[in-house]
């Protein structure tokens, strides 16, 4: 059924912004992993031949490359991260959306014409341009689905970069599968093939309108705002969002542009700043990427074949799809921050479930299927809440003059925190063995009872209602 407020308009332009952009992340977040070990052997050759057949490289040099061409993926979407509010300004929501598809294309163009080079420095390369398109795509997408959605569908619409997100690493998973472009020849194809959603969002997003919170509030044009609501609203009678809106207008005049400093000085914007910021790493720090690591090793300690690993694998990755749908359905009903609570409560249990069955894993032969039931559950909790709620969390705690310097900040710390986890986690988990989850168990502890004491309730509440929410707080 459609809801108040839903339109043909409002959908392609939901759709123009979330398909090419969540696309990206997600597709560039599993696409590696399927063909890692094609990819080592052809760096392997590639040393090989340019010394002329004389030296052969060691296994430790073959894995220092392929990590740097993993792990820059992050550095590249640090870099994006904290180039969103410098986008996001000047080029506006939208029009930064439309530019950033310039960093896809190289990308995609390196990544592609890398093995015909023979050169993995381009493969580098395309995994840094790739990063920046999906650090920016992180903060930019989510940021424009909030400022063109109505209040009452807001959070249901935030949701859909993440829906996006999952379903393209499960594209990704599929088309990794050694019968379809998991090959020697075929993977500079299947990892050039993050062009294709270019083609896509350019031309269908310069049929959209600019976001009317940026028009008005930022560049001060009011018919141009209230011709881009009618649009999206496809409906003329839109005086109470325009009322919002200049009311916004004009409390923005009365101060200054929000600076670094005032962020973290003014309880106004901090506090905000703060919950937005503990959001982003709940979701990195939760233990997400530790159990999909090991669940490739539980599914074979099950006795299941590799190749049909790799179908458990996607199965979970179809759960991740459902979940992350179901999760869109009940944001507005339950609330960001009941589904938040749910999910890292679940994920708590879980984890601590999932370090004792994998330490007795030997005792029965039942026990490795007990842990399968497990992860399926895990990714189940993430999907919930953690997985989708952090990305537009942070453009609904601030108003448009803070919105893009704070998602910056908050979606920098994601990918931060993305990047120190994939470099720790390996020896940690060497180390600690299944313990390793010891460490999450307390982290998702800490998070359960930060977003029960700290995180409010945004659900149905206008900008403004939230930003009073915080200055009451302030004042208190």
């Amino acid at each position: 059924m459609l809801r108040k407020g839903l339109n043909g308009r409002l959908v392609f332009a939901i759709a123009a912004a979330a398909i090419g952009s969540g696309f990206q992340h997600g597709y560039n977040i599993g696409v590696v992993n399927a063909p890692g070990k094609l990819i080592q052997e052809w760096i392997n050759y590639t040393d090989y031949v340019r010394s002329n057949y004389t030296v052969v490289p060691t296994e430790a040099t073959i894995t220092w490359i392929w990590s740097v061409a993993v792990s820059v993926y992050c550095i590249g979407g640090m870099i994006g991260g904290s180039l969103t509010g410098f986008f996001a300004e000047k080029f506006g929501r939208k029009g930064g959306l439309i530019v950033n598809n310039i960093f896809a294309i190289i990308g995609a163009i390196l990544e592609g014409f890398s093995y015909s080079a023979k050169s993995y420095e381009m493969l580098i390369a395309g995994r840094i341009f790739i990063g920046i398109n999906c650090g920016l795509n992180a903060g930019l997408a989510p940021m424009y689905l909030s400022e063109i959605s109505p209040v009452n569908l807001r959070g249901a619409v935030g949701t859909m970069y993440q829906l996006v997100l999952t379903i393209s690493i499960l594209i990704s998973q599929i088309l990794g599968m050694e019968n379809i472009m998991g090959t020697e020849t075929l993977w500079p194809y299947l990892l050039a093939f993050t062009a294709v959603p270019v083609l896509y969002q350019v031309p269908a997003l310069m049929l959209c309108p600019e976001s009317p919170k940026y028009i008005l509030i930022t560049k001060g044009r009011e018919r141009e705002a209230e011709r881009a609501l009618n649009w999206l609203r496809r409906t003329v009678e839109v005086h109470d969002e325009m009322d919002e809106m200049r009311a916004e207008f004009e409390a923005q005049k009365a101060t200054t542009r929000t600076s670094l400093r005032e962020m973290w000085t003014n309880p106004c914007l901090k506090s905000p700043l703060i919950i937005a910021v503990m959001m982003q790493l709940a979701q990195q720090l939760s233990g997400i990427n530790a159990v999909m690591f090991f669940s490739t090793t539980i599914f074979e300690d099950a006795g299941l074949s590799t190749l049909t690993s790799q179908y458990a694998t996607l199965g979970m990755g179809v759960m991740n799809v459902l979940m992350t749908f179901v999760s869109m359905v009940l944001i507005e009903k339950a609330g960001r921050k009941t589904l938040q609570l749910v999910g890292l409560s679940g994920m708590f249990v879980v984890v601590i479930l999932l370090a004792v069955f994998l330490a007795i894993k030997d005792l029965a032969p039942w026990i490795p299927y007990v842990s399968i039931v497990l992860i399926i559950a895990f990714v189940v909790a993430f999907a919930t809440g953690p997985g989708s709620i952090p990305w537009f969390l942070v453009s609904e705690l601030f108003n448009q003059s803070a919105r893009p310097l704070a998602t910056s900040i908050a979606v920098t710390v994601n990918w931060t925190a993305n990047f120190f986890v994939g470099i720790g986690f390996l020896p940690l988990a060497q180390l600690l063995g299944p313990y390793v989850f010891v460490i999450f168990a307390v982290i998702l502890a800490f998070f359960v009872w930060f977003t029960w004491s700290r995180v409010p309730e945004t659900k149905n509440k206008t900008i403004e209602e939230i930003s009073a929410m915080f200055r009451q707080q302030s004042y208190n």
